[in-house]
């Protein structure tokens, strides 16, 4: 009677630890704009896979490219709500939302991927941001020199850019109107036809674009406007209370992962840069120089720009020519 007793106690209390060990496995859902076989997709999709090991399986996470789950503008609100858990998107498509990491995408003249995210990172950890407060902030990266791209003109002064309308995204139309064109918003995903149907004269976007999004099927030339290049900052965050739910150990591990891709994303901008030169140029594409004097002209033409943002952010409570030092310093 007494082992009876005993073997059902055991069971008993092994069906509790395991129904336990079962309600201690999280299961997430990732939300991203890019599409799968973009290369920043696959890495997000990747580190998807690395959480799941590292974490022996506590944690899971359901991946969603191409705005199957949510569109890039409303992404961190949808994290914040909870209809994502997780998710990836370009901070320029919430034009002033982002104050402080708005300064990160100025014309600073960016040479490289791995530059522009170690710079976006650097600025998170300086300044900790109250504008991402509603989420936990996983980490930021950005990609490569963004340049003038056009259909059938050939830009090389301040004056061939004069009427052009060119597609434009978040602070980096300001780029564009300072040398005197006509920035028209939209998002990277409408580029394509834009051009394709002549609906805008050319597009500011970095050079992997070319491959990555295949808009170097539709534009001829590309202004090496590297001394006023911008970037793009992309943020991943995470619901706040699916992050405090994790457990200690949990939370450390990801963040280790966190750190390790962020790298990877920058690394893979500039890899896929050198594949979007090489497809811009198997499509008969042309590189057109700026003069020394001419790149002096367009880096005047900046000052306003940034001005500008300084002005903005004070009025905003943010010391804008503190965020703008550092990051010059940090390049």
């Amino acid at each position: 009677m007494k082992r009876t007793a005993a073997l059902i106690f055991f069971i008993f209390c092994s069906s509790i630890f395991f129904a336990f060990q079962a309600s201690a496995k999280t299961e997430l859902r990732y939300a991203n704009f890019f599409p799968p076989t973009h290369i920043q997709s696959q890495l997000a999709q990747s580190w998807c896979a690395e959480v799941e090991k590292r974490t022996q399986g506590e944690v899971t996470i359901n991946y969603f490219p191409a705005q199957a789950l949510s569109k890039a503008p409303q992404t961190y609100d949808d994290i914040v709500s909870g209809i994502a858990d997780i998710g990836m998107t370009a901070l320029a498509y919430s034009s002033g939302r982002f104050p402080t990491a708005e300064a990160i995408d100025l014309p600073m003249g960016y040479k490289s991927g791995v530059q522009a995210t170690s710079v976006a990172n650097a600025v998170l950890n300086r300044f900790a941001p109250e504008e991402f407060s509603q989420t936990h902030i996983m980490y930021l990266h950005a990609h490569g020199p963004g340049l003038i791209t056009t259909r059938n003109k050939k830009i090389a002064t301040m004056e061939d850019i004069k009427g052009l309308k060119i597609r434009t995204t978040g602070s980096s139309r300001l780029i564009i109107n300072a040398l005197g064109g006509s920035s028209v918003g939209k998002h990277m995903n409408e580029s394509y036809q834009l051009l394709q149907k002549g609906v805008v004269d050319g597009s500011l976007h970095p050079l992997e674009s070319n491959k990555g999004w295949k808009l170097g099927e539709v534009v001829k030339y590309v202004t090496e406007s590297y001394p006023v290049a911008y970037t793009t900052t992309f943020a991943v965050f995470m619901n706040k209370d699916k992050w405090d739910a994790l457990s200690a150990q949990t939370q450390k591990t990801i963040q280790e992962i966190n750190l390790e891709w962020a790298q990877k994303h920058g690394q893979a901008w500039d890899d896929s840069d050198k594949e979007g030169i090489e497809f811009f140029k198997s499509k008969g594409g042309q590189f057109i120089p700026l003069s020394d004097a001419e790149a002096s002209r367009w880096k005047n033409a900046m000052t306003p720009v940034i001005d500008e943002y300084i002005e903005k952010a004070d009025k905003k409570g943010i010391d804008g020519k503190a965020v703008v030092d550092f990051i010059k310093t940090s390049m």
